[in-house]
C-alpha cells in the first residue's frame, strides 16, 4: 500500500464559512498515482471541520444558521480561560473534523451532488488541513 500527503493551508477572512475544496482535493488524488484506495480529508484544528454536501448557497446558509441554533455563540464556561471560542468548538463536534472518501480508477468517488468543504466556525487566523490518500 502507498500514501500521499498534502497539507492545505487556510486564513478565511470570515470567523464563520465554508470553503469549497473540491478541486484541490481531487487534484491532489491525481499527483499521489494511487488508482484504487481512500483520500482522507481531515481538519487539523479545534475549530474546523469537513462536510461532504451539495454545493448550494442556500443550504449552506441552512447549515450555518442550523449550526447557530445548536451551538449559539453564548458564554461557555470554556471562555474563563480566556478564549471566546466556545460555540466554534461545538459546532466542529456536529460536523465532525474528517471524511473519507473512496478513490476509484484514479479519481475521488464521489456521489451525485458530493462536494467537499472545509468548515471554518473560529477564523481570521491560519489553520491546516491533512490530505492523504492511501491505496494502490
Amino acid at each position: 500500500m502507498k500514501s500521499y500527503t498534502e497539507y492545505l493551508w487556510f486564513n478565511t477572512p470570515r470567523r464563520k464559512e465554508l470553503v469549497h475544496i473540491t478541486e484541490t482535493v481531487r487534484e491532489i488524488v491525481r499527483k499521489s498515482g494511487i488508482q484504487e484506495g481512500f483520500c482522507l480529508v481531515s481538519a487539523m484544528h479545534i475549530t474546523a471541520g469537513i462536510i461532504v454536501n451539495d454545493y448550494e448557497p442556500g443550504l449552506h446558509q441552512d447549515i450555518m444558521e442550523w449550526l447557530e441554533k445548536l451551538a449559539p455563540e453564548a458564554n461557555y464556561r470554556h471562555h474563563a480561560t480566556g478564549e471566546t471560542n466556545g460555540d466554534a468548538h461545538l459546532k466542529r463536534i456536529l460536523v465532525h473534523h474528517q471524511v473519507i472518501i473512496p478513490v476509484t480508477k484514479g479519481e475521488l468517488d464521489l456521489g451525485p451532488w458530493e462536494e467537499i468543504f472545509y468548515a471554518e466556525f473560529d477564523g481570521q487566523r491560519r489553520k491546516r488541513v491533512v490530505v492523504k490518500v492511501m491505496g494502490e
